[in-house]
C-alpha cells in the first residue's frame, strides 16, 4: 500500500510539473500580530490627509480586492490615473503597480500613502497622528517593542497584512492537486486557453504578475487618455502601453478589466485581448468556454479578513 502511495504520488507531482499554472500554497508563513496590526491600519483613515480614505476603499476585500470603479477616489474627491488592481496574492507579484514602479510590498505601501491622489500623506504627519494615538502605541509597542512609532514600522505592518491576503484553494487549484474535477465547459475552456496562447503571458502562482507585455501586440491599442506605463518608468517611448501583465486570480470578482477600465465583463475583456493581442477574432463559443475557465480561478477570502 505504501509502494502503491509513492507511485501515485510520483505520478501526480510529474502532471503537475509539466503545468504552467502552479497551486497557491494553502497556508503561508507571515508574523500574526503584526499582520494584524497592519490590517488594522489598512483600514483606518486616519492615514490620510482629510480622514476619509484607507487602503481598503480602493482595494476591497468584499470584493476581490480590488476597486469596482475604473479609477478609484482619494483625498478631497480626487481622481487617480489608473484602475487599482487587486491586493490578494500581491506578493506573489514580481513587481508592484502597473507599471512595475515599486519593487515589493512595503515600496507598494509607502507610495500610496503620499501619493497626492491617494491619501496625501508624509512620513511626519503619519508618525505624529500614529503617536497621539494610544491605542496604537500600546500596539505597536507590542508588535515591536518599541515606544516611538515610526514610518517605517507602519508601512511593515502593513505589508505584513498583505502578505497574509492569499486566496488558496480556487477550484482550478483543487484540480490541479487531483482533489476535484472540472466539467467539460471549464476543461475545455483550460485547453482553449492554452492553444490560443493566453497561457505564454498568464502562467505561473499568480496566473500573471511575473512580466511586462505590450498592450496591443499585433493592433495597436489607442486612447485618448494617458496612463502611467514602463515608458514613464524608463522614458522610453518604445515602452508606451506597456504594463505588468495583471494575475488572473480572482478575476471573475475584479471588474472593470484592463488599466483602463475598459472592459465590464469577462467575456468582453476575453474578446479585447484575443484581438489586440493575439490577433485573433475568437469566436463566442470559445470565449464563453475561457470564461468558464477563469471563474474556476476564484479562491477562498483569506482568514486574516475574517478575523476581528
Amino acid at each position: 500500500m505504501f509502494k502503491h502511495f509513492i507511485i501515485i504520488s510520483s505520478t501526480f507531482v510529474l502532471l503537475l510539473a509539466n503545468e504552467p499554472i502552479s497551486p497557491i500554497p494553502q497556508t503561508v508563513k507571515y508574523n500574526q500580530a503584526k499582520a494584524l496590526l497592519g490590517k488594522r491600519l489598512f483600514y483606518d483613515t486616519l492615514l490620510s490627509k482629510d480622514n476619509t480614505v484607507a487602503c481598503v476603499v480602493c482595494h476591497n476585500l468584499s470584493s476581490g480586492g480590488a476597486d469596482a470603479r475604473k479609477v478609484s477616489q482619494g483625498v478631497y474627491g480626487r481622481l487617480g490615473n489608473i484602475q487599482s488592481p487587486t491586493v490578494y496574492n500581491a506578493r506573489y507579484n514580481f513587481k508592484q503597480f502597473w507599471n512595475g514602479r515599486a519593487n515589493n510590498l512595503k515600496e507598494q505601501a509607502k507610495e500610496a500613502l503620499e501619493n497626492p491622489n491617494e491619501h496625501d500623506m508624509n512620513p511626519q504627519l503619519i508618525e505624529q497622528r500614529l503617536n497621539a494615538s494610544t491605542s496604537y502605541k500600546k500596539l505597536f509597542y507590542k508588535v515591536y517593542h518599541t515606544k516611538k512609532i515610526t514610518f517605517n514600522e507602519t508601512i511593515d505592518a502593513i505589508s505584513e497584512f498583505e502578505k497574509a491576503l492569499i486566496t488558496p484553494n480556487a477550484k482550478f487549484d483543487k484540480y490541479l492537486r487531483g482533489e476535484s474535477s472540472l466539467n467539460h465547459q471549464e476543461k475545455d475552456g483550460y485547453i482553449l486557453f492554452k492553444q490560443y496562447g493566453c497561457i505564454t503571458c498568464h502562467n505561473g502562482i499568480n496566473i500573471g504578475g511575473n512580466s511586462f507585455q505590450k498592450m496591443g501586440t499585433f493592433f495597436p491599442y489607442k486612447t485618448k487618455a494617458s496612463y502611467p506605463d514602463r515608458a514613464e518608468i524608463l522614458k522610453n517611448k518604445k515602452y508606451h502601453n506597456v504594463f505588468k501583465v495583471p494575475t488572473l486570480r480572482n478575476i471573475a470578482l475584479t471588474s472593470p478589466y484592463f488599466h483602463d477600465g475598459s472592459s465590464k465583463t469577462l467575456l468582453q475583456a476575453v474578446k479585447k485581448m484575443a484581438y489586440y493581442n493575439l490577433g485573433i477574432d475568437i469566436p463566442d463559443d470559445d470565449a464563453q468556454k475561457i470564461v468558464a475557465f477563469l471563474k474556476t480561478l476564484t479562491g477562498e477570502k483569506p482568514k486574516i479578513v475574517e478575523a476581528p
